[in-house]
């Protein structure tokens, strides 16, 4: 069944993008799992689809086209993981190639993107890329190959504005990618908004469930010669996902609009009430009129501003750890976009980093607000 073009995301994830299993008519799209397909007496391929499951998956096939709908694409291309995605791009990259990425954003990516730029004599150059002017300057003095930034970004949050981010690249002849992750394609579609490939770690929000690891490229430019370099990186180093993983993925989804819309909402109620407890000193959430990059969130986030905060507790890390340890209903684990609510102690992980000791990063999930922030009364005290 083909699902009309002009539904919305909530129609779009609950349906599966229009796909059941007909030979037993059930509702859910089938999973199969083998990774070899037969052929004829004439050696001819049964299904010509499918040849070998590194490269040929109905279920992959399908968890991809739902998401490049959800994401405005014309493409969309899944990995095993967030970081294998972002590699991916990267390595269609030549020696002596140019990077800016954006400075403060996840730990893993920026130390991946030191190590392989120094292996490769890729030249790589941080900025605050929230900051638009010193944005601009980056990419006039180094002209980028590819401009690298997360928005919402993690932890800090800070927000980038995609579409000047976009016109600071293309400007300089180079591409702009976007990490997605903490907004999902429900809350934003940096495509829409000028960017040339966005990546989001799956795993996250749209899988929701916290039980799989996957990755997504999406673009609106298929034929473009970077992807297809990517296509031909994933086919021959073999970064694909599984069609377990992709059916998990896809079932995940199916909740995704529900999902963002319910954690969103708590996650602004928390940020507000947490704003006006006399023992946090602040708080990093771009739905707070009080965040520098609100106003740029209002205009291209849709819908809400997502489940991650961070805050800062007063005192130092033995204070942090304190709440941290006091609370009943968040989890002590990292990640973010699961069901679940999450809490984390980013200076444990990551003390070289830059990252305060005082700060608490939360990931609201779809539990009641009031519950959640009855939680963090008692652990604040």
């Amino acid at each position: 069944m083909t699902l009309p073009n002009d539904l919305k995301p909530s129609t779009i994830a609950a349906q599966a993008g229009g796909v059941i299993d007909w030979p037993s008519g059930g509702v859910v799209p089938p999973m199969q799992p083998s990774t070899t397909f037969v052929r004829d007496e004439d050696y001819a391929l049964v299904n010509p689809d499918n040849i070998y499951s590194r490269d040929n998956s109905d279920i992959v096939r399908i968890t991809e086209n739902v998401l490049a709908r959800l994401e405005g694409a014309e493409e969309a291309l899944l990995f095993p993981s967030g970081m294998a995605a972002i590699a991916a791009l990267v390595r269609t990259l030549p020696n002596g190639a140019t990077i800016v990425v954006q400075s403060g954003i996840y730990w893993g990516t920026t130390k991946w993107l030191r190590d392989f730029c120094a292996r490769r004599k890729i030249g790589l150059h941080e900025v605050d890329a929230s900051d638009a002017g010193a944005l601009e300057a980056a990419c006039a003095a180094h002209k980028p190959d590819l401009l690298f930034i997360e928005t919402p970004s993690n932890p800090w949050l800070k927000t980038v504005d995609i579409a000047h981010a976009a016109n600071c690249a293309h400007k300089a002849g180079g591409l702009l990618a976007v990490d997605s992750t903490a907004a999902t394609p429900v809350l934003q579609r940096p495509l829409e908004l000028g960017c040339d490939v966005v990546m989001h770690s799956a795993t996250k929000g749209i899988n929701g469930h916290s039980d799989v690891l996957a990755g997504v490229l999406a673009t609106s430019a298929p034929a473009a010669k970077t992807w297809t370099d990517i296509k031909a990186d994933r086919h021959d180093a073999g970064a694909v996902i599984g069609p377990f993983e992709a059916w998990l993925l896809l079932r995940g989804m199916r909740t995704l609009p529900l999902r963002v819309e319910r954690m969103s909402r708590s996650a602004q109620a928390i940020a507000e009430y947490l704003s006006a407890h006399p023992k946090v000193t602040d708080v990093y959430y771009p739905g707070l009129e009080s965040h520098p990059g609100h106003d740029i969130a209002a205009r291209q986030m849709q819908g809400g501003f997502g489940c991650l905060m961070s805050f800062l507790v007063e005192g130092g890390a033995a204070e942090a750890l304190k709440v941290v340890g006091k609370l009943k209903l968040f989890h002590r684990a990292t990640s973010l976009g699961g069901v679940e609510s999450l809490v984390e102690h980013r200076h444990t992980i990551e003390p070289h980093t830059g990252i305060p000791p005082s700060l608490i990063r939360v990931s609201v999930g779809i539990e009641d607000a009031g519950d959640l922030i009855a939680d963090l009364e008692q652990a604040l005290g």
